[in-house]
């Protein structure tokens, strides 16, 4: 059964959003599906020990290819019929069995199948960069329908940089923003005014020092009953625009009588009417479809987990700030290190993350327990993960690496590096900190799926633990260790905290013992600071919603005009007649 309230669940997108995501559900969906065909996709980290080495682990290898499995995704859409099948035809004419075309006959049922789940006054948002963008854009026309689309989104992701090419340095992201029907929802989102532009726009002062603009009095439309001669308290009459004015009669002696209306020519025939903005009681600017404002999160910022997709919370804020409410249900096919879900959770939306990877899903619970707390693991479910020694006996079985990051994701370890031919006997580490002087302390971790154990790799361990100067070892074992295993382990000793209490040199620890909650024996939370995996910053209030100046009475189109309707208006004679 589906679960309409947060649920993280692993494994493909496409099955699950079939199996588990009923159709017209869903109010908004940001999806980032990496592409890039000259490389495998990895997943970098970069170390929070103070070492400064890079840890690289292959989460998923030659994912777009063309193979079986994008043949038969291809064949799937084409022989649905429609304008998706025609559009993948041309596309394949084109592009002929390459890794674009396999990405796209693997991005073209999944993007059929989130159009379904879509409600039909929803939007979906799909990050893209430029090598993409315009098969993708294609591809959703065939999808949502051409008139479907709202904007293509241009967010300036990073500064200028040297090119390595001849060409124009790439620093932009393209979002394409498709909606499944109309109304969709819409929440207008502004940005803040710079100094320079309210130097040049909010130029009137009043004597009480309020800062205020002229705007315009005209309405964007034409609605004929708002077409009416107005007598102003200034004792002239004024005409409306040909499309009438931004209110009706008795709203605008209201704002005549709280002093909010300008008259520009006091002398001789009057020019035309128009309102006072202030300051102090405007939104900002209407956000536009070029986003320069959100930075790329640099290697600094705060949230940054070493995730290299990672997107920056504002980008997801914004995103789902416009296009959801409260209470809405937000999805992510494509989670990775969870930023949607974060951001979904703290502006009190529901959430569904998927991702193919025990590493983004282990990386996600670390997230959301660092961000919200530990209440926070019983307001959601995973769906997917082992929850039992058999199931985490089935994952060995089917795919020992995909084993190997869950079971770091157990002790909320990161995944050491893994070259071919270079294993150290290093599968995760975890880092602290306990020592007054702020020195890193390491605790290394090896991880065995399989049933046939021996106190070699005790040895082995204490062996790496010596040969890396760590602090401390750990194995993680499937089956149950042997007697001459424990034996072993306890040898190596105990480990002094400089702020008190032994702890043992090297432990280990079996697949159900964790999932029966055993932890490992380490300095603990209250004397450290875990930095294995970079914490994320803890959630705060939101920001509460600026109403708008004329709200309920007033149109919000009676703000949107600036300075250069001033001019305009003010070469226009309109008619008066003194009253």
């Amino acid at each position: 059964m589906w679960r309409l309230n947060n649920c993280l669940y692993y494994g493909d997108n496409l099955e699950i959003i079939r199996r588990y995501i009923p159709a017209d559900s869903v109010d908004l969906i940001y999806l980032d599906p990496p592409f890039k065909s000259d490389a495998d996709y990895n997943v970098l980290f970069a170390e929070h020990s103070g070492t400064g080495a890079a840890a690289q682990i292959k989460a998923f290898e030659d994912t777009w290819t063309w193979d079986e499995s994008a043949a038969r995704a291809y064949e799937e859409v084409v022989e649905g019929g429609g304008p998706v099948s025609v559009a993948l035809q041309a596309f394949r004419q084109m592009l002929g069995e390459s890794d674009m075309m396999a990405y796209l006959a693997m991005m073209a049922p999944r993007l059929k199948d989130l159009h379904q789940v879509l409600k039909p006054n929803g939007t979906l948002y799909l990050h893209c960069d430029e090598v993409a963008s315009h098969w993708l854009r294609v591809l959703l026309d065939g999808v949502f329908s051409p008139v479907k689309f709202l904007n293509e989104i241009t967010w300036k992701r990073t500064h200028s940089h040297g090119n390595v090419r001849r060409n124009f340095g790439a620093i932009c992201d393209r979002i394409l923003v498709y909606v499944k029907g109309k109304p969709y929802k819409w929440n207008q989102q502004y940005t803040a005014f710079t100094e320079e532009y309210i130097k040049k726009v909010f130029k009137h002062t009043d004597p009480d020092g309020r800062k205020w603009q002229s705007v315009t009095m005209r309405n964007p439309g034409v609605r004929p009953n708002l077409h009416y001669d107005y007598t102003a308290s200034n004792g002239k009459t004024y005409k409306p625009h040909p499309n009438g004015w931004v209110c009706d009669e008795e709203r605008m002696r209201k704002l005549d009588a709280q002093g909010r209306l300008h008259f520009p020519s006091p002398k001789g025939k009057a020019k035309a009417l128009r309102l006072k903005m202030y300051l102090d009681e405007s939104k900002g600017i209407r956000l536009q479809n070029l986003w320069e404002d959100i930075p790329a999160l640099s290697s600094k910022a705060k949230e940054r987990l070493g995730y290299p997709t990672q997107k920056p919370e504002a980008l997801l804020s914004r995103i789902i700030e416009t296009s959801s409410n409260p209470g809405d249900v937000v999805l992510d096919p494509f989670c990775g290190c969870g930023t949607t879900v974060a951001v979904a959770q703290r502006l009190g939306r529901n959430w569904i993350g998927i991702d193919i990877t025990h590493l983004a899903i282990g990386l996600i619970r670390f997230r959301l327990q660092n961000t919200f707390g530990e209440a926070i693991s019983s307001s959601y479910k995973v769906i997917g993960e082992p929850v039992s020694l058999p199931d985490a006996r089935q994952l060995a079985a089917e795919d020992k690496y995909q084993f190997q990051f869950w079971a770091l994701g157990l002790v909320g370890a990161r995944p050491a590096e893994q070259k071919k031919g270079a294993d150290k006997g290093i599968d995760g580490n975890i880092y602290f900190h306990d020592d007054p002087k702020g020195k890193t302390k390491r605790i290394v971790i090896s991880v065995k799926g399989g049933d046939n154990l021996s106190v070699a790799m005790v040895r082995d361990l204490v062996g790496t633990v010596a040969r890396e100067k760590a602090d401390l070892g750990l194995l993680i074992t499937l089956a149950a260790p042997t007697g001459p295993m424990k034996k072993e382990a306890a040898s190596a000793g105990f480990y002094t905290s400089p702020m008190g209490g032994k702890h043992p040199k090297v432990q280990i620890l079996t697949i159900e013992q964790l999932l029966n909650g055993v932890r490992i024996d380490y300095p603990t939370a209250s004397q450290r600071t875990d930095v294995t995996l970079k914490k994320a910053v803890r959630a705060a209030s939101p920001l509460p919603s600026v109403t708008s100046l004329f709200e309920p009475e007033v149109d919000e189109d009676l703000i949107l005009a600036t300075d250069d309707d001033e001019d305009d208006d003010e070469d226009e004679d309109e008619e008066t007649v003194d009253a």
